[in-house]
């Protein structure tokens, strides 16, 4: 009888070492799902932040882009923005992140089809017919915006911070900030007819100034590993969460530009993956490097083509050297 109970006893202490284990294994999977997560969100954010900061530094800084060229490159978001919402419909995540993943696919598709509404009415709030009832729907375009910025604080945040907090967590997974419409102003119609009345008379939207103007591309660097990108051959990349690409723009005409994009395409695997920054400023004569984060994870272990290309600014003439190609492949 001693030995029997010895031996339930044994027993007893092994099923409950292995209920401790598998619960263990549990609870530490659990928590790599809420840490993925938690990256895969900030990259997202971050890119619409980054977004945000393109957009209305073209409507307020357009520089001596025409008329046609600034609807050109708003219009150029309207993809990058869609795709962010494909990305974060993708997410996997935690059952306890349900809420969260639902409410960050509606703020990212509130910013999607309000940059979608101002792509389509700028050309007419710029051209010589309808200005103001094209800028009437513009600033109704701009209140996707702002519901989104109050979505996201008072749905997303709690949403993400809560379930995080019980997972203990709190401490080590921060929650992204994300506010997109930079100015309320532009939530009124005879505030954007006037901005778009300055952009179309002002002189911004005229012809370039006199000289040459032409930007070229230079060195393409791969963060953080450092890799250089080069035309003709393939270059192996590790693969990370915070990838980016440091690329060199040159000015190479008679004047200094302003606000030039710049963008990075990786195809070649599965659907691709498109992110774009924008320069400031650059005077004539001289290089500066832009740095564009790659938020999405790129495809591992199958040959891709990274893209890098500088819009051409007014005036510039020759495209040919904006404009590079590279072989490589994202290793594990």
């Amino acid at each position: 009888m001693v030995r029997r109970a010895a031996a339930v006893g044994v027993g007893i202490v092994v099923l409950i070492l292995l209920i401790l284990a598998v619960k263990g294994c549990r609870d530490s999977a659990r928590k790599q799902a809420f840490r993925d997560y938690f990256r895969d969100v900030d990259g997202l954010v971050q890119q619409s932040n980054q977004e945000s900061r393109a957009l209305f530094g073209l409507l307020t800084r357009p520089g001596t882009q025409s008329a046609v060229q600034l609807a050109s490159n708003v219009n150029g978001y309207r993809g990058e923005a869609a795709q962010l919402v494909d990305r974060a419909r993708g997410l996997d995540h935690p059952g306890e992140l349900n809420n969260a993943s639902q409410f960050i696919v509606q703020v990212l598709e509130l910013r999607r089809d309000g940059i979608a509404g101002v792509a389509q009415e700028l050309p007419t709030a710029l051209g010589d017919a309808g200005q103001q009832t094209a800028a009437a729907k513009i600033a109704v375009y701009m209140r996707n915006f702002l519901a989104s910025d109050v979505l996201y604080t008072e749905k997303v945040v709690p949403a993400l911070h809560k379930p995080a907090k019980k997972q203990g967590l709190a401490g080590e997974l921060q929650v992204p900030k994300s506010h997109f419409i930079t100015d309320l102003g532009w939530l009124s119609a005879s505030t954007v007819a006037d901005r778009i009345g300055r952009i179309r008379s002002g002189g911004s939207a005229g012809p370039a100034s006199p000289g040459i103007h032409g930007t070229g591309l230079g060195t393409v660097t791969v963060k953080p590993g450092g890799q250089t990108l080069t035309q003709g051959g393939a270059v192996d990349i590790k693969s990370s969460p915070n990838l980016s690409f440091d690329v060199q723009v040159m000015d190479q005409g008679e004047n200094d530009e302003t606000n030039i994009p710049v963008k990075v395409t990786i195809s070649g695997a599965g659907k691709p993956i498109v992110v774009q920054a924008q320069l400031p400023t650059i005077s004539a004569g001289q290089s500066k490097t832009v740095s564009i984060p790659l938020a999405a994870s790129p495809p591992t272990g199958r040959p891709v083509t990274i893209t890098v290309q500088i819009a051409g600014v007014p005036g510039e003439k020759n495209l040919d050297n904006n404009k590079g190609t590279f072989a490589a492949v994202f290793t594990q």
